[in-house]
């Protein structure tokens, strides 16, 4: 995730908020599907999904403890997961600058699931409010060896609480991580909140372009020639990461009029292969470490 607001590209276009999921790469054929199905309360499925611990702020001074518990990432029962920051009540619980003031969860399929090439895509209804910061986004598999920002970042979609009718689609590697990311910005018209509904957020990778879309209207696309002669690393295997951040240097801190328990609700997660060179992905035991404290991360 971006550390601080990059200078960014915006495109203002029509939203249309259906269930549909775009297929703009024609043929294709799913890889890895989680509809989020079960009982109401349970936690999501750990054989796909590992649920980061810590409250070191991730390099950008969130104010959050991520959490394993039902509490912060459930299923509703209606094919959901919830994901839930509420307002921490645990003295004991230390975050970087002290007890921690928020809980919430970050999940990810770095153990379970990787892919290199395809489409990506997940239907969202964000948080709303000042210093909210949900993101749904990719890490190349190497993280534990190249170390980031070598290993490649995609964002898929960004929403900060003071942007509500506004998402960022962003790309980090050597060279432009942090506030130098290269992305651009999609903004709803008539002042409409993408808390208001759910919306579908998209990237199309292939060896030579990543485009991104919401609700099936692309808005971006970037190619080995967008980063100014440095490595184009988005040539290996990524995995998915689903969270929801409260506070930091992009969002800021909440203030009085936010409310909490706020929650980012998540429908589906679906990759595919693509008629664009995509590879199938690959369910697997990765040795990474998964330790949110320690990733030097932008988010």
């Amino acid at each position: 995730m971006l550390l601080t607001t990059a200078a960014l590209a915006c495109a203002i276009l029509f939203n249309t908020s259906g269930p549909a999921t775009n297929r703009a790469n024609a043929a294709a054929a799913q890889t890895w599907s989680e509809d989020f199905n079960g009982a109401a309360g349970s936690a999501p499925d750990s054989s796909k999904w590992t649920l980061e611990t810590g409250g070191g702020g991730n390099g950008n001074h969130e104010l959050q403890y991520y959490t394993n518990s039902t509490g912060n990432a459930a299923l509703d029962g209606n094919g959901n997961l919830v994901i839930t920051a509420r307002k921490n009540t645990d003295p004991g619980l230390q975050c970087w600058y002290g007890t921690c003031q928020y809980t919430s969860a970050r999940l990810n399929t770095a153990k379970t699931f990787t892919q290199k090439y395809g489409h990506f895509e997940s239907r969202i209804k964000v948080p709303r409010g000042q210093g909210v910061w949900p993101a749904f986004w990719m890490l190349g598999d190497d993280l534990g060896s190249a170390g980031w920002p070598n290993s490649g970042e995609i964002d898929i979609m960004e929403n900060v609480g003071n942007e509500p009718g506004t998402v960022h689609g962003t790309i980090h590697g050597p060279g432009y991580s942090g506030s130098g990311g290269i992305g651009a910005a999609y903004t709803l018209l008539n002042g409409k909140s993408f808390a208001d509904d759910f919306h579908v957020f998209a990237v199309d990778w292939s060896p030579t372009a990543i485009k991104w879309s919401v609700d099936g209207h692309a808005y971006e696309t970037r190619t080995p020639a967008d980063v100014g002669g440095y490595k184009w690393v988005y040539d290996h295997p990524f995995f998915i990461i689903l969270n929801f951040a409260v506070g930091g240097d992009w969002p800021g801190s909440p203030d009085a009029n936010t409310s909490f328990p706020q929650t980012m609700t998540v429908d589906y997660v679906h990759v595919t292969t693509s008629d664009s060179g995509a590879t199938s992905g690959t369910t697997r035991t990765l040795k990474l470490p998964i330790i949110v404290d320690t990733w030097v991360s932008d988010h």
